[in-house]
Parts: structure tokens; sequence; C-alpha cells
């Protein structure tokens, strides 16, 4: 997995789940501009919308003592990855609604 890939998180300790791009790996962690799974499907209808999202992506870094596995946002036989899901959906892709949200702030 290189930087620009989008992934899901898993971590422990609490468990969570993000999905996001990877921005940076290394032998301290991983940096991501992510967000919670649980707040995907709000964010994409804020994106759908055309509306300004409550919880949107931040930029994270996360140690790798909490990273239980991380995977490539990919499709898996008839189904589709969140990157396309959200593409589909929203009309613009995963990378372009995010450089716009770095760059309005």
């Amino acid at each position: 997995m290189e930087p620009g890939s989008l992934v899901i998180l898993h971590l422990v300790e609490p468990n969570e789940k993000y999905w996001g791009v990877l921005q940076r790996l290394s032998e301290a962690g991983l940096t991501l501009r992510a967000l919670n799974l649980s707040s995907f499907d709000d964010w994409m209808r804020s994106a759908v919308n055309g509306e300004e999202a409550g919880l949107g992506p931040a930029t994270i870094f996360f140690p790798l003592r909490r990273v239980e596995r991380m995977f490539l946002d990919e499709p898996l036989g008839m189904a589709e990855s969140l990157g396309q899901i959200f593409e589909r959906r929203v009309g613009r892709s995963v990378h372009e609604v995010l450089a716009g949200d770095l760059s309005a702030n």
C-alpha cells in the first residue's frame, strides 16, 4: 500500500475502524486523511447534497501499536469498494473531494 491509496484501518484499544487516504507509513505509525467508518454514510450524504458535513475527514496519526490490520479499499467480486460507492453517488472522486476539503481550511 502506497501513499494515496484508499484504505480501511482496524484499530485496537479502543476498537475502531477508519476509512480514508493513506498519507504516510513509517515504523512509528501511519497518517491518514480519514473518518470513522461509522460516519461514512452521513459524510457521503452531505457531499451528495452539497452540504457542509458536521464531522468530516481529518488528518490523523495512528501509532503502530494500535493498528490491528489495514485493508486496501478495493472491490471484492461484485461488491464495490467504498471509494467506488462514493464516486457513483457523489459524482466526484474521493481524492478530489478531500483535496477540496483541505483547501477550504
